[in-house]
């Protein structure tokens, strides 16, 4: 008797839960209407050196656009056409009619990420905002393309504990290899790690 009891009460639980919904990246999602991973507040830098990495084409990137604030709602819905430099999935709690953002993504490169860098003194001399403009013409600019880019987002704001882990290895287009890796938890930038070689 007390067996069919939980029995039932376990499967009235389990009919409240939702399921999370997946979707694949760019088949089913244009992932977010942002260009690159630079935002205020969680500039990836090193004491020298800024890096930029690219989940849209640069050339797609609206001219007076401000990179820092991440999000270009403006552009919407002329942004979803840009091509992505990367492809994964995202986990929604409700699904993107719903909620904020995912709860969760995976991002991989497409094989060529375009991860920019400028030093640290270029970078804060065009502050308080930065355009794609602004990037090109700083003289410290090194134009890196990934061959190996993987990023775990668990949002800030959205997921229960954010954190965001990024790495990446490539060339820069003077032959030299790079390696960047980003480590972020609870809306706090915890490692930066710019190599070149």
């Amino acid at each position: 008797m007390a067996g069919a009891a939980l029995s039932l009460a376990l499967t009235a639980t389990v009919g409240f839960i939702r399921p999370q919904v997946r979707l694949n990246v760019p088949e089913e999602s244009q992932s977010g209407p942002f260009y690159a991973r630079l935002e205020r507040g969680l500039v990836h830098a090193t004491d020298e050196w800024v890096a930029v990495a690219f989940y849209r084409d640069p050339g797609c990137v609206r001219t007076g656009f401000n990179l820092l604030n991440f999000f270009d709602f403006a552009n919407i819905p002329s942004i979803f056409s840009c091509s992505l430099t990367v492809h994964g999935f995202e986990i929604w709690e409700n699904g993107p009619q719903i909620d904020p953002g995912p709860t969760h993504s995976k991002l991989q490169g497409n094989g060529a990420v375009p991860i920019w860098f400028v030093s640290v003194g270029d970078f804060n001399q065009a502050l308080p905002g930065i355009t794609i403009t602004e990037l090109l013409n700083m003289p410290s600019l090194q134009q890196g393309t990934a061959t190996y880019f993987d990023e775990m987002l668990q949002p800030y704001g959205v997921a229960q504990q954010s954190m965001l882990h990024l790495t990446s290895r490539g060339t820069l287009s003077d032959g030299r290899a790079f390696q960047y890796e980003a480590v972020e938890a609870a809306g706090l930038l915890r490692l930066v790690r710019i190599e070149f070689r």
